[in-house]
């Protein structure tokens, strides 16, 4: 829980995390396109976002495909509602 926290605490992940559209992947060169960062700062970005589960991603070809994990982010994001619904 504390990897999600800590990857969706600051504002460029959250704005990277917005660029996706309901299952939709996109790569690094599409993100970057759409960001004001630059291509080496959003690979950095992706792999802390990838590293906390927050995104997940697959290799075609020459370009890696990523997308957001909803089921780990829904599981996640539920189980901390239950702990504040049990703490009330």
């Amino acid at each position: 829980m504390s990897r999600i926290f800590s990857a969706l605490g600051d504002e460029h992940r959250q704005r990277i995390l917005l660029l996706f559209e309901p299952n939709e992947r996109l790569n690094v060169s599409q993100i970057a396109d759409a960001s004001t960062l630059a291509r080496s700062t959003v690979s950095h970005h992706l792999k802390t976002l990838r590293d906390a589960e927050v995104l997940l991603s697959e290799k075609l070809g020459k370009e890696v495909y990523f997308w957001v994990n909803k089921p780990f982010l829904g599981e996640s994001l539920r189980n901390v509602l239950s702990y504040l619904d049990e703490s009330a």
